[in-house]
């Protein structure tokens, strides 16, 4: 019995959600069927993100030393995990960011700096699951297989850094519980946590760090103020340093302040120096000297630079651009270059990469302190043009992400100084992974302020970067706070936060919910006259519809969306429906429709000079063609989608077309190469963490090796691939997973649990309408019944099955089932019936070229020819039998060549 290409379900649905340069989503079918668009590009990893090392790093031998042996492969114990704990100041981030950088060489597999927010002004410390799915994300994990909840995304964690040697940094804890989670099992890798607070980690070896000694506190000062200590200034010195509470950060600003001015006599500018710790004298001693060296910074600095470090204490985010920050200076982008360095220069920032810049936290406290003197006018002001310039910057991002025709998107307006241009979809893919956590707080002190409007637009704008990237539970709550905000201001906002949130629903496999906010969705686009929301809002609902199982009601919304988007010529639009269209028709066997909506999806992609949507379109045409037995034409399909995806990058892409390309190899009887092509995705699907993918390599892997006699390994896999579908509630991959266990019992001779099997993958597929399944589960069962002797129910059974594949244009599919009626027959009606069937699956096999069919055939014709007395027909038949049985490989080789053998030592009385 051969498997045929027309098994619906057994790859999972693939398509482009809208447009090529779409990401790859896996769509959990209402827990039921898995949809999947590919990549372009596949997910950047980020395994080197260690700050800049600390050029005026002073002192803290022993310290250095202590944390240098952790890492020490001669040590007697390698120590995973160090705390370093100490007050705001003392330098725990400049410890371990040294530390780092001398270690970094004894950890090939990665360098990772992660700030946890723990002290940051105005952010919220990091929640442990959204810092999993950064690093996650970083390690080359797509967000479509970012598991949900905190304790899978660190196994998840724990796993991709199993036998890695990798180096995190995890800075400004705020406890034990936000850090544990994070912490990776294995011995080659090195973990370096900072906190103000000593944190209680099983295992860890806890580092105070306490104010730096007077002699190293005296040679940073001088160090960083560029002079030299000598007799005649170390008193000054010393006294400049105590002063300072040997607080690095204090001491760093004030050396900094003195060596802006080498002509200035050091004990004058201690006396400065001193007068301000007088004025803060209410103040605890550490705060009093970091509160005076930043006065002292500050009050010196040119007035419009005082402004802008004012202005910089009013962002949300954790760090800014030189746009952001002439956003908010109201500045040009020649000036605030300038004077960002120079606030550099005076260590009141910090730039962990070019032209990017941050502050410490006191130093964002204190700058927040100061704006909060200014007018709240000029206030407001500054954060609207702030919020302007991130919506500007965003919507152009968001031009080469987004995958859908925007319906009225003019672009926001807004003054100020040019937002960057993105020449490519990966520069403005960057640029939003980059600004992130930026444009999240802008929404979230938007959504709260008095302009709630502001981070309505901004979120839509964010919905496609979401949409690709996750995590999808965080774009829901987003989307719902945007829809909740626009309910009582702007119908067109709400109308596009309610689609963004129903897309994103469905990302969750919460199709019961996405329902609803599309249809409201649709309601608002219908009222307020927008054919092109209306035309997403209807694509959007008919793939829930077919998602869940719905054709017939997926169908004329697609219609209704393919019409609206003809009327306003967009192409895009009209391809990615008529692809939806062209999987539906191959899902429910309308082989004829679904070639020719495909067909003119592929004319419009390749006329967009859209690559990836060709790709994804040819692969969906080369699944087609094998489905309807034009295996050659399948494989050229395949081949030209599998040389684009590469030439993209698109990893996912190219790993399912690998895959598809197994079953072209399958069922033209080269089963080394379709084992070879599984073995290969099912590898790439692991990488990738992509468990669907995983299953469907298993379970078409377990048919090989069915097919080439392997009864017990095709068993074990298949069993695996059922556990791995039940665990994602993908019934279409349980279906065929029961239905394939199903006929290794059939081969192994047990009938009665083949039957429970194949009765149990035929009920899944009548619910879901998925006939090729179900004409295939109906050949099984009727082979059952045949082999357990009820000859009558199994011809009805067989019929039935015959009818279906007729019925959807299965060459191969009706091969397959004329050999079982073939043999049914001869036992029925005689060997001259029987000889019809299996001439019929013959002609059928060489047309579709299926090697297996054509030997089945040529098997059960012998079998009638040397019943009816024709020994030498029989003989010719069955020696080419053995010929293609012996050159694919098959399970059924050796028996055919023992009846060979013995059907050529008879005595030759006839034939």
């Amino acid at each position: 019995m051969n498997a045929s290409a027309a098994e619906e379900g057994e790859e999972w649905r693939v398509r482009v959600e809208a447009s090529a340069h779409d990401q790859s989503r896996v769509y959990m079918a209402g827990r039921d069927l898995h949809h999947v668009t590919y990549a372009a590009p596949a997910p950047v990893t980020a395994l080197h993100t260690l700050p800049r090392d600390v050029a005026a790093f002073t002192g803290r031998d022993q310290e250095l030393r202590s944390l240098l042996r952790a890492a020490d492969p001669g040590g007697t114990r390698v120590v995973s995990v160090h705390t370093v704990d100490g007050m705001p100041g003392v330098g725990k981030t400049a410890l371990v960011t040294r530390a780092a950088h001398l270690l970094a060489d004894r950890f090939p597999d990665g360098r990772l700096f992660v700030d946890l927010y723990g002290h940051t002004p105005g952010q919220p410390a990091a929640e442990p699951a959204d810092v999993l799915a950064t690093l996650l994300y970083g390690v080359g994990v797509a967000p479509q297989y970012l598991p949900d909840g905190l304790q899978a995304r660190s196994a998840l964690w724990r796993d991709r850094l199993a036998g890695k040697r990798v180096l995190l940094v995890l800075d400004n804890a705020v406890g034990a519980a936000q850090v544990e989670p994070l912490l990776p099992a294995s011995d080659g890798c090195l973990v370096l946590v900072t906190s103000r607070r000593l944190l209680a980690l099983d295992g860890a070896r806890p580092l105070s760090v306490e104010p730096l000694p007077p002699d190293t506190a005296a040679a940073l000062f001088t160090r960083v103020a560029r002079r030299a200590l000598d007799a005649s200034n170390a008193g000054a010195v010393a006294e400049a340093v105590r002063l300072c509470g040997f607080l690095p950060l204090a001491i760093t600003l004030l050396g900094a302040r003195l060596a802006h001015h080498p002509a200035w006599p050091l004990a004058a500018f201690l006396e400065e120096f001193a007068a301000a710790q007088d004025r803060l004298g209410e103040l605890e001693a550490g705060d009093r000297a970091v509160r005076a060296a930043f006065d002292l910074s500050y009050l010196v600095l040119p007035a419009e630079r005082q402004h802008l470090f004012r202005r910089l204490g009013l962002h949300p985010g954790p760090d800014l651009d030189l746009h952001a920050a002439a956003a908010l200076g109201d500045l040009p982008l020649t000036v605030v270059r300038r004077q960002m360095e120079a606030l550099y220069v005076d260590h009141l920032v910090e730039s962990p990469a070019p032209y990017r810049y941050r502050a410490h936290d006191l130093l964002r406290a204190y700058a927040a302190t100061l704006a909060e003197g200014e007018p709240r006018a000029d206030r407001a002001q500054a954060l609207e043009r702030l919020f302007g310039h991130y919506r500007r910057a965003a919507h152009r991002a968001d031009q080469k992400l987004t995958t859908t025709p925007r319906p009225g998107d003019s672009g926001p307006s807004g003054t100020g100084a040019e937002p960057p241009a993105f020449g490519s979809r990966e520069q403005a893919l960057a640029w939003m992974r980059t600004e992130r956590p930026n444009l999240l707080a802008c929404v979230k002190k938007g959504l709260t302020g008095p302009r709630p409007s502001d981070a309505v637009s901004l979120t839509h704008l964010l919905a496609a970067f979401l949409h690709r990237e996750g995590p999808w539970p965080q774009a829901v709550a987003l989307h719902r706070a945007a829809a909740t905000a626009a309910r009582d201001h702007d119908p067109h906002d709400e109308a596009n936060a309610l689609r963004d949130l129903g897309r994103a629903l469905q990302l969750t496999g919460d199709y019961a919910a996405a329902e609803p906010a599309l249809a409201q969705a649709l309601d608002l686009f219908r009222t307020a006259r927008h054919p092109l929301g209306e035309a997403n809002t209807l694509r959007d609902l008919g793939w829930v519809r077919q998602v869940t199982g719905d054709y017939a009601g997926a169908q004329p919304l697609l219609e209704q969306a393919l019409r609206l988007y003809r009327a306003q010529h967009s192409r895009l639009g009209e391809a990615n429906t008529l692809r939806t269209q062209g999987w539906i028709g191959q899902l429910t066997g309308d082989y004829t429709t679904a070639t020719a909506v495909l067909a003119r999806a592929l004319r419009l992609y390749r006329a967009l000079g859209d690559r990836n949507g060709e790709a994804n379109t040819l692969h969906d045409l080369g699944r087609l063609r094998r489905a309807t037995g034009d295996y050659e034409a399948a494989a050229e399909s395949l081949e030209e989608a599998l040389a684009i995806f590469r030439a993209l990058g698109t990893r996912l892409g190219e790993t399912n077309t690998l895959w598809a390309l197994s079953r072209v190899r399958e069922m033209t009887g080269d089963y080394a190469s379709a084992a070879g092509l599984l073995e290969e995705a099912l590898a790439l699907y692991r990488e990738l963490s992509a468990p669907i993918g995983e299953a469907h390599a298993l379970r078409n892997l377990g048919q090989v090796r069915l097919l080439t006699g392997e009864y017990a390994s095709a068993s074990a896999v298949l069993h695996e691939a059922l556990r791995l579908f039940r665990s994602l509630g993908a019934r279409h991959g349980q279906a065929n997973a029961l239905r394939s266990l199903g006929r290794v019992r059939l081969r192994t001779g047990d009938h009665e649990e083949a039957a429970v099997l194949l009765a149990e993958a035929l009920a899944l597929y009548r619910a879901l309408g998925a006939r090729p399944g179900e004409a295939h589960t109906l050949h099984g069962i009727g082979v059952a019944r045949h082999r357990r002797g009820s000859l009558a129910e199994a011809l009805d059974l067989l019929d039935l099955s015959l009818g279906l594949f007729k019925g959807m244009g299965d060459p191969q599919g009706e091969a397959e089932v004329l050999n079982s009626r073939g043999a049914l027959l001869a036992e029925t009606a005689g060997p001259r019936a029987a000889l019809e069937a299996h001439l019929a699956a013959l002609r059928l096999a060489r047309l579709v070229r299926s090697p297996l069919d054509e030997a089945h055939a040529l098997e059960g014709a012998a079998h009638c020819r040397e019943v009816d007395g024709r020994r030498q027909a029989a003989l010719a038949d069955l020696r080419q039998a053995v010929a293609i049985y012996t050159r694919i490989g098959a399970a059924e080789a050796d028996a055919a060549a023992t009846r060979l053998a013995a059907l050529e030592a008879e005595r030759p009385d006839g034939g």
